[in-house]
């Protein structure tokens, strides 16, 4: 995977309504032969590279609950274009994974809006389109920026759909958190430094 079409993957395994196994997914973005055998030859390398897509994975989630979602975009050199259509193209192939999941999530009816146009969007970034040029063409313009909500809006709906809860809830909030006090989400950081 490249790494923004990476980063869609692991932001739609986040958003996913129904949590799935990293002994699943991982193989998928590593490029695991049919064993499932990881294509590295050094233990330590799987570790790193397992510890870093981890990482991505977790910084994810924080920017999502806090409602500051930052995917990984590619930018044409040439002409400066933003190149979502890889980050959705990452982004379905989590979809793909728990098609139900996803498909009771496009169901409830707080949710139909924002999952057209998410599909709308993946349509686009497929060439599946069935909008006219002048209406592809304004989409496009604003496809970056409307993936970002329209992400924000799904991660927002997982709660009520009874999916995986927040971060803040995962973590166990009844704690208080002092401002020196190692950040919840694991960063090694102060907490007055990191999430606070």
């Amino acid at each position: 995977m490249l790494l923004t079409e990476l980063d869609g993957f692991l932001t739609g395994l986040v958003v996913c309504p129904e949590a799935i196994s990293p002994d699943e997914w991982m193989t998928i973005v590593w490029g695991a032969d049919a064993a499932g055998v990881p294509p590295f030859e050094d233990p330590l390398d799987v570790q790193w590279f397992a510890k870093a897509v981890a990482s991505r994975r977790d910084e994810i989630v924080r920017d999502l609950a806090r409602g500051k979602l930052q995917p990984i975009l590619d930018v044409d050199e040439r002409d400066g274009e933003v190149l979502w259509e890889y980050w959705i193209d990452g982004f379905a192939e989590a979809v793909a994974l728990r098609p139900a999941a996803w498909q009771a999530l496009a169901d409830d009816p707080g949710n139909m809006a924002a999952w057209s146009r998410m599909t709308t969007l993946i349509a686009i970034a497929r060439n599946e389109s069935d909008l006219d040029s002048m209406e592809l063409d304004a989409r496009e313009d604003h496809a970056a920026a409307e993936l970002i909500e329209v992400v924000q809006l799904l991660y927002g709906a997982r709660p009520r759909l009874g999916g995986i809860a927040p971060v803040a809830a995962e973590k166990g909030a009844a704690a208080k958190v002092g401002r020196n006090d190692p950040c919840v989400c694991g960063s090694g950081k102060k907490f007055k430094h990191c999430c606070s």
